[in-house]
């Protein structure tokens, strides 16, 4: 069973509260997608730190029900 992009979305934002977040469909088979997520809650940490936060917010569901995601992360621009 495959996870939709609003499922996503909501995931990240309720772990993220604030982001801003956009879901592709990369492959238009709900199993590919791609996320830009920019929160201030990524100021200071490193790319890494940055997609762990995304995968926590997903709560386990990256590589079960959501088999590939993409991330671009940032910091809000000031």
């Amino acid at each position: 069973m495959a996870m939709s992009a609003a499922d996503i979305e909501k995931f990240i934002k309720e772990g993220l509260p604030g982001a801003t977040v956009e879901i592709k469909d990369l492959a238009g088979d709900g199993n590919h997608y791609a996320a830009t997520v920019v929160s201030s809650a990524f100021k200071g940490k490193s790319r890494v730190q940055q997609h762990q936060m995304v995968y926590a917010a997903l709560k386990g569901n990256m590589g079960g029900v959501l088999h590939a995601l993409a991330l671009t992360t940032s910091v809000p621009e000031s």
